[in-house]
């Protein structure tokens, strides 16, 4: 039986966007926040601090937290890299963060500029500082499933890593499958193996659609016990660090299944529908990835920002 209650993790304006060529206006990323937390989305990844040459298209992300309207009772949580992405964070008033990880060395050093053993080392500080300013951490390890450049990732060596990286001291632990071959059998073995290894409430899942298994994976990890999920608005965005990526699972997509289930999220489908259409609008897509919303269709009128 899946849980009673789900929440819904949105990543759009930071994860989706970062992989679109599109570079959208500031006002533009902040309409998408306030949007996106006005349909019910109860956590909103706002942004990244990371240097500006990494991820250009996130690089006016102080502007964007000092012009978000912040809603009572939504997190807007940031990524950031490292320390100076942390004091840049502070600076902008945020309240929670993210750092990211990899389980394998090949990705870490392509997307960290350092190895497993040496991002860990640099995530602690940042952890600590971050608890220390009464901060809630989440942590992302990414090519949990798979990796275009070692293959298939061993278990062992997830459970590993994900231990590590959470006795850091992370609050949630989201484990990403960043190009998209996971399998419900492999979602449920990786999720098996690390029980009694990190707390069932400590976990999240990220899944890609690229082999269309996202939805399937996700009821797999709810059948075990997992209540948060990733997701970004219309499917946007994959990995600018994996060229073989997809988009993410679409919130909507997601919504629209836990709605069939029974399941609460607080999330409403027709305004989120109508934010994935107007995103893909802005962005200069024909239409949004996400089925759910391509089934619904354009709404009649122009959904008011938050």
């Amino acid at each position: 039986m899946p849980p009673a209650e789900v929440t819904v993790y949105e990543v759009g304006p930071r994860d989706g966007l970062q992989n679109e060529a599109e570079r959208l206006p500031t006002s533009v990323k902040v309409e998408l926040i306030e949007r996106l937390a006005g349909a019910g989305l109860p956590a909103v990844e706002a942004t990244s601090f990371v240097r500006p040459e990494w991820v250009p298209q996130l690089s006016d992300a102080s502007e964007v937290m000092a012009a978000l309207t912040r809603r009572p009772g939504v997190r807007y949580p940031v990524l950031v890299p490292n320390e100076a992405g942390m004091r840049r964070a502070l600076e902008s008033g945020a309240r929670e963060i993210a750092v990211f990880g990899s389980v394998t060395e090949s990705f870490a050093r392509r997307n960290l500029n350092a190895g497993v053993e040496e991002s860990l080392d640099a995530f602690a500080p940042v952890i600590e500082r971050g608890h220390a300013e009464g901060l809630r951490v989440r942590g992302y390890l990414s090519m949990v499933f798979g990796d275009p450049w070692e293959g298939e990732v061993e278990v062992a060596r997830v459970v590993e890593v994900a231990r590590r990286m959470h006795a850091l001291g992370v609050d949630e632990l989201s484990l990403g499958d960043t190009i998209g071959v996971a399998t419900p059998a492999h979602a449920g073995r990786v999720l098996d193996a690390l029980d009694g290894e990190v707390p069932r409430e400590a976990l999240a899942v990220h899944f890609h659609d690229t082999y269309g298994q996202a939805l399937a994976n996700v009821l797999m990890a709810l059948e075990r016990g997992i209540t948060t999920v990733d997701a970004s608005v219309g499917g946007l965005g994959g990995c600018p660090f994996a060229g073989s990526a997809t988009g993410n699972l679409a919130t909507e997509d997601l919504v629209y299944m836990l709605d069939g289930l029974g399941v609460r999220t607080g999330v409403e489908i027709e305004p989120l529908v109508g934010v994935a259409w107007w995103i893909a609008g802005e962005l200069g897509l024909e239409e949004p990835a996400g089925r759910a919303a391509r089934a619904l269709g354009p709404p009649p009128a122009t959904i008011g920002g938050g």
